[in-house]
């Protein structure tokens, strides 16, 4: 059997009878691999993709430079804008310059700079939500001192707080399983707001009220047999590698169901959605779905390319990802041809 580009036991390809493991791990955690990706991507930094089908614009560009933001945006402005920066913390006991741990003050010069960006772009009326995390062995931050930074931006109002209950989850014996992603949700204005409902059915009787001089309970009142998801979403199953939606080497990237629930709730068909942390291409994922124009960059030319080529499996397959498969098939055909030399 002849050797694949990835033939060590953490990451062997696919090899056609049961195997389902990724072709390699953390993109941004193992530079040898990132190297290699990096001559298979079409933008440098400081460029742009325009999609000519739908409208879609992905970049190589820093979300703390207003002038990089302003030029991918152009004329529009965003009505939704989706954010998943960095967390600042050392996520799988592991410091990247990607997902990289600094010290707390730099890091919210860094939030600072992105946030004070995406407001000088947004439209008049806008949903605006960010996932970050808490490191609970740096007394949970950034999340705390995120939140209290957001108070000094007058411009948007809190409007909510989402919790993500994962189906997994990672702990010890001795602590409560970690199975929690925050969402905060604030707005712009007075937008539009479309209430949404999950695939779970009502079953509680009760919680009676007086309606227009009747007592009605619950499920007589209910617009839908089904619950809303509220602000804890218990239905949605975060990425692994047996899901076709999983994009190979990026870690932690976020649910689909996730991403389009925003976008269904929080924009509508046409409006343009901005997201400065492209990461596996998600959020223009859900906007090609559901008929949105995204806006998305990544600060690494890697990132960018999957999410172009992404979209690019997406139209050609109707898949969302590449579940276990290699997103960059021309690395495994360079390394077969110059074995069969």
């Amino acid at each position: 059997m002849q050797k694949t580009l990835f033939d060590d036991p953490v990451r062997s390809a696919p090899s056609g009878n049961g195997d389902t493991r990724e072709p390699y791990g953390r993109i941004d955690a193992d530079p040898a691999i990132h190297a290699k990706l990096l001559g298979y991507c079409r933008l440098c930094a400081g460029e742009v993709w325009q999609d000519a089908e739908r409208g879609h614009r992905v970049g190589v560009l820093d979300a703390t430079n207003y002038e990089q933001v302003a030029k991918i945006v152009g004329d529009d402005r965003p009505s939704l804008l989706v954010n998943d920066p960095p967390y600042n913390v050392a996520v799988g006991n592991s410091n990247t310059p990607s997902l990289s741990k600094t010290g707390l003050s730099a890091y919210m010069i860094f939030s600072r700079k992105w946030m004070d960006n995406c407001v000088r772009v947004m439209a008049e009326k806008a949903h605006f939500y960010i996932w970050l995390g808490a490191d609970v062995r740096d007394n949970f931050q950034p999340l705390p001192d995120f939140m209290i930074m957001m108070r000094d931006i007058p411009q948007l109002r809190p409007r909510n707080f989402i919790t993500l209950r994962n189906q997994r989850g990672y702990g010890t014996q001795k602590n409560w399983m970690w199975v929690r992603q925050e969402l905060l949700h604030y707005i712009h204005g007075d937008p539009d707001f479309t209430v949404q409902y999950t695939d779970i059915p009502k079953i509680l009787r009760g919680y009676y009220k007086n309606v227009n001089g009747k007592i009605t309970e619950n499920l007589e009142r209910s617009k839908s047999g089904n619950i809303r998801p509220g602000n804890v979403w218990v239905d949605v199953q975060q990425v692994f590698y047996r899901m076709e939606e999983n994009v190979p080497g990026c870690y932690a990237q976020k649910p689909l169901k996730a991403i389009e629930r925003i976008l269904q709730s929080s924009s509508k068909p046409g409006e343009c959605v901005l997201d400065c942390f492209s990461h596996s291409g998600t959020t223009l994922i859900a906007g090609e779905k559901l008929g949105r124009r995204v806006v998305t960059f990544d600060i690494d030319p890697v990132f960018a390319e999957l999410t172009i080529r992404r979209l690019e499996h997406y139209r050609k397959t109707g898949k969302t990802g590449w579940q276990w498969h290699n997103p960059f098939p021309e690395m495994e055909e360079v390394y077969d041809a110059a074995t069969s030399a």
